[in-house]
């Protein structure tokens, strides 16, 4: 796996990994129905947001996909967010632990002080554990913020780390 910035000429594959994610509603709130223009627009950020693809050495085709952007402006530009999709296939190869790991590093590289995720659907199991293992601690979890397809109404953890 090679991990790179993304640029235009991903979109393709990396609406192939996004679509069906955003489509599910698990894990992410964005409208279940966006439209592809709108999903482009809404992770293809221009700086300072970062955003990174993790690509097959072989194929070339995207597994996965993350962004990270300063999570305020201002006086709060020093702590970063960032979001990560990876595709259906590359699941358990360890491309979201890649993806963190360079997530993490370049977002201290670029001067960022922490990271915090706003909104982890708390039932997205794999990505607390993920988020925890690399030392993430859920400052609160907002109740029933989330309606889940199936599960119905579940919480949202605030998750966050020093960098």
């Amino acid at each position: 796996m090679i991990l790179r910035d993304a640029t235009s000429t991903d979109w393709p594959g990396i609406w192939r990994v996004l679509e069906p994610a955003l489509r599910a509603g698990e894990t992410y709130t964005y409208p279940r129905d966006i439209a592809e223009d709108e999903a482009r627009t809404a992770w293809m950020l221009p700086a300072p947001a970062r955003v990174l693809v993790a690509v097959d050495n072989t194929s070339g085709g995207v597994l996965g996909i993350a962004k990270y952007l300063p999570n305020h402006p201002g006086a709060g530009a020093h702590v970063a967010n960032a979001s990560f999709v990876v595709g259906h296939d590359a699941a358990g190869r360890g491309v979201g632990r890649a993806l963190a790991e360079a997530v993490l590093a370049g977002a201290r590289a670029d001067g960022y002080r922490a990271m915090q995720f706003n909104a982890v659907v708390e039932t997205n199991e794999r990505a607390v554990r993920l988020w925890r293992s690399l030392g993430f601690e859920v400052l609160a979890t907002v109740p029933e913020a989330f309606d889940h397809p199936v599960l119905g109404l579940v919480g949202l953890h605030i998750m966050h780390r020093a960098l």
